[in-house]
Parts: C-alpha cells; sequence; structure tokens
C-alpha cells in the first residue's frame, strides 16, 4: 500500500542554480492545493540537522520565481554524508511530521535523498545544478540562464579584444563538465574550446592554431576554458609568451550561479516542481524528476545515480567544424 504523505518537507542544496525559487514556488503551491501542508527546510541537509525547518504558506513563496538563488538558502553537509547523519536526519523529519521531502540540487544531493528514503522517509529529487551533468535527464534547473549569462559576458569581452587585436581565454563554470563551454563556445563563435572530457593538454596545438589564425588575418582569438581544465592566468601568460599576441585571462566565476532565471528556467523548474509533489502525494519515493526526449519523467534515484553522461559527440564535432 502507498504511504499517504500529509506533510512535505522542501530543501535545495550543494551549488544554488537560478530558476530554484520558481521550483520552490511550485512545490509548495502545489502542496496547498491538494491540501497537503509544506515546511521549508533552510540550508539544505545541514538547516535539517540543525532543525532549522518552518512552516510554508502560498504567501512564502509570492514573488520569487523572478529571483535568482534560492530563498531556502543552501549549503554543503559532510555530516549527512554519514550514516549517523543520515539517521538523525530522517529522526528529525518524523519528530516535525514530514512524511514526504523534495530535494532540489545535483548528484551529491541525490545520495542524500536516497538515504532518507531508505530510512523510511519519501523522497522525490529535482535535478537543480547549471552544469547540465546529471545523466538522467536532458535539462537541469539553472543550465539555461547559466549559459546565457555566460554568452552575454564573452560577447562583451570579444569587444574588447576585437578593438585590441588579443588573445582572450575566457573561463567559464564547469568543473566536470564542459557543457557551459561547448554552448558558449558554439554560440560565441570562439576559435578554442577547452572541454575537461576532450581537452589532451596539448598546449603547443593551440599555439599554433593561434599564429596560424594571425597569419590568415585573424586579429583576435577567443578561447573557451572550463573550469576543469582552469588555469587561464596562466595559460595566458605562456600563449602571449609563445605568440607575441597580447593575451588577457577572464574568469567570469559565479555571477553564472547568479541572475535572473530565464523563461525556460521558469516554466520547467515550475513543471517539475509540481510533478515532485504529484509523486509524492501518489505514495512515491526514491525518484528523481527529469525531462528526457520532450517529456517530464521520473527514474528512481540509484538507477539516475548510475548512469554516465558524457559530452554530445555531434554537438563537439559541429563546434569543431565551425572554427575557421
Amino acid at each position: 500500500m502507498a504511504k499517504e504523505v500529509k506533510t512535505i518537507g522542501v530543501l535545495t542544496s550543494g551549488g544554488d542554480a537560478p530558476g530554484m525559487n520558481a521550483a520552490i514556488r511550485a512545490v509548495v503551491r502545489t502542496a496547498i492545493n491538494k491540501g497537503l501542508k509544506v515546511k521549508g527546510i533552510m540550508r539544505g541537509y545541514a538547516g535539517l540537522l540543525q532543525e532549522e525547518i518552518v512552516d510554508m504558506e502560498s504567501t512564502s513563496v509570492a514573488d520569487i520565481i523572478h529571483r535568482g538563488g534560492t530563498i531556502l538558502y543552501t549549503a554543503r553537509c559532510q555530516e549527512f554524508v554519514t550514516a549517523e547523519g543520515q539517521k538523525k536526519g530522517a529522526e528529525i523529519c518524523r519528530k516535525h511530521g514530514i512524511d514526504g521531502i523534495v530535494v532540489i540540487g545535483g548528484d551529491g544531493s541525490f545520495r542524500g535523498a536516497g538515504k532518507l528514503s531508505a530510512l523510511g522517509i519519501n523522497t522525490i529529487g529535482l535535478p537543480g545544478t547549471i552544469d547540465l551533468d546529471i545523466a538522467c535527464t536532458d535539462y537541469t534547473i539553472g543550465f539555461d540562464t547559466a549559459v546565457n549569462t555566460a554568452m552575454e559576458a564573452i560577447d562583451k569581452v570579444r569587444d574588447t579584444s576585437t578593438s585590441h587585436e588579443r588573445c582572450s581565454v575566457i573561463e567559464v563554470m564547469g568543473r566536470n563538465a564542459g557543457y557551459i563551454a561547448l554552448w558558449c563556445g558554439i554560440a560565441n563563435g570562439a576559435e578554442d574550446i577547452l572541454l575537461p572530457e576532450r581537452y589532451d593538454g596539448n598546449e603547443q596545438a593551440l599555439i599554433n592554431r593561434i599564429i596560424e589564425n594571425r597569419k590568415r588575418g585573424k586579429r583576435h582569438h577567443i578561447i573557451i576554458n572550463a573550469e576543469g581544465i582552469g588555469h587561464s592566468a596562466s595559460m595566458a601568460k605562456r600563449i602571449e609568451a609563445a605568440t607575441g599576441i597580447e593575451t588577457r585571462a577572464t574568469i567570469l566565476g559565479h555571477m553564472q550561479r547568479g541572475g535572473t532565471p530565464t523563461c525556460k528556467d521558469r516554466v520547467y523548474a515550475s513543471i517539475m516542481g509540481a510533478k515532485a509533489v504529484e509523486l509524492l502525494a501518489e505514495g512515491k519515493s526514491n525518484r528523481v524528476v527529469a525531462y528526457k526526449h520532450g517529456e517530464y519523467v521520473d527514474f528512481d534515484i540509484q538507477e539516475a545515480l548510475n548512469m554516465k553522461k558524457d559530452i554530445d559527440e555531434s554537438q563537439y564535432m559541429i563546434s569543431k567544424m565551425l572554427v575557421r
């Protein structure tokens, strides 16, 4: 028999992402519409263990859909990685009458959700990360906003790089995943795109392309460098020393996490939030809501975590063909 859920908790965990507030809003209002109570858990699993739990009403999420970040705040929590921390978290949920939780975050957040589910707390995960690196889904909350923020910033750097006939190394976020770099590389018409999944470390080949392009008459050279490769400042110095071309490094950093969410991030996050509550109302647990092949679906958390994701090879090859 499906477990009846009467009170839903919602938390955001790990790195923040634009659109998280839209998801929170959808969770709260969908739950209230179904006659369920909602409690907001502040600062992710860390706040759960500290019992930073507040009652939420429809007005609690008024005027937040357009705001970046997360009104529930977020944090990382080493204690919750332990079995003792997980057991404590489940006990606190029961103490506060929370029998279902919506967890908005990435893979690490989903692992925690899976542990809570095993301890009797129904859990549903929503993919919230700007990195687009969750294998079970074609969309993650925040990616669209982040990649547009980066694209607009790179356009501006290109303007000044062209004026000064420079080479620019522009570092975007993506520690283990190059999706932001790949998309920006295509959208911004970069001459080189360095991805953690593909870069072979051959800097000399990069330098040779810059020299060849200058001989062909190109007056600037844009290199999009993923955070996972990094070292943009020292790379720029080596390129300038080897080519004699003035080279500057720009690290976009955490500006990519902030800002007003795009329409896509607001709408998709809202639908995913509503879907999460529907699953909990049906007594479902240990599921991740995903967007796959144009449809909103859900997967078992462990199944989702076991999936592997790589850069789309066709997109990568197109990015190489478009560089001239």
